[in-house]
């Protein structure tokens, strides 16, 4: 049984879909929780604690311990607020979901400015404001597990979310160095790419919405959390009951020599060997990409 007695765990936006399933199991399998909710629109706005207080109070009926948090992760107070939180409660913080989001689609020719930060404040800065803290706190305590919430969205892209997409590609990135900067002291870091019916995506995905039961990512992000997972450095996959990895590769590709300075017809004629990925590795810094290239450079 993987369990979490003595653990600490944060879910921010864990007030409905996703984030209430999270939030549910972790406390079921012994955390306790800190239920972060705003409460407000899937646009981000409003605010209200209904929210973060039903998901509380199912936990203690049940028998579990959670707290609820009302602060917006896009804001740096919010976040020290959500974290001081579990540290106030229960003297510690173990495990970081970053999973509060909201969404303003709209096609890249006619996205405003406005649009585009509100976003990137909820998604990518409440990220980094949520998990700062914790991570200093983890660092005292040489142990810490984050999952971040990325979107086949942001990784493969989609039509009319430049700002979700954006948002969603740049939490790989910073879930990337918290896992390397964070190895050494027991901290790990991965990132999620759910595919699920909730009340954000519901009208994209049509009548798949059906069989993209939100419980359904629940085991993956759980194991993610758990003392037991060896891994880190990952983008995992989880929807409708298929779960798979994600990852970002690069290819053999093609060598021109040392110091040389190919024309941009030898780059033309070129190109399909420059693309093919019949044989890739998936370096996990840019140090072992670095290396790729230096390994061609002492073969030449």
């Amino acid at each position: 049984m993987i369990e979490f007695g003595g653990r600490v765990a944060v879910v921010t936006g864990a007030g409905g879909g996703l984030g209430r399933s999270y939030a549910l199991e972790l406390a079921r399998r012994g955390a306790r929780v800190v239920v972060n909710d705003l409460g407000g629109g899937v646009d981000g706005s409003g605010a209200s604690t209904k929210s973060a207080d039903l998901v509380v109070d199912e936990i203690t009926s049940a028998g579990g311990e959670a707290v609820a948090s009302y602060d917006s992760v896009a804001e740096t107070s919010g976040g020290e607020a959500i974290v001081g939180r579990a540290l106030d409660s229960y003297g510690q913080i173990d495990i970081v979901v970053n999973n509060a989001g909201i969404l303003r689609d709209r096609s890249f020719s006619n996205m405003s400015r406005e649009e585009l930060e509100g976003v990137l404040a909820t998604h990518l800065f409440g990220g980094f404001n949520v998990s700062q803290p914790a991570f200093k706190a983890m660092k005292d305590a040489n142990y810490g597990r984050f999952v971040f919430t990325s979107s086949n969205a942001g990784i493969f892209g989609n039509f009319g979310q430049t700002n979700y997409g954006a948002a969603k590609a740049g939490l790989v990135g910073l879930s990337n160095v918290i896992a390397i900067e964070g190895a050494k002291y027991g901290i790990q870091s991965n990132v999620i790419a759910p595919a699920a019916r909730t009340r954000m995506t519901e009208d994209l995905l049509g009548p798949m919405a059906d069989l993209l039961d939100p419980e359904q990512v629940m085991p993956m992000v759980v194991y993610l959390c758990a003392e037991e997972n060896p891994y880190t450095h990952e983008i995992f996959t989880a929807g409708g009951g298929r779960y798979g990895r994600i990852f970002i590769g690069t290819n053999e590709g093609w060598f021109a020599g040392r110091n040389v300075v190919p024309t941009v017809e030898e780059i033309a004629d070129r190109i399909e060997e420059i693309r093919d990925i019949s044989a890739y590795e998936v370096p996990l810094s840019s140090s072992e990409e670095i290396m790729i290239i230096g390994r061609a450079l002492g073969g030449s």
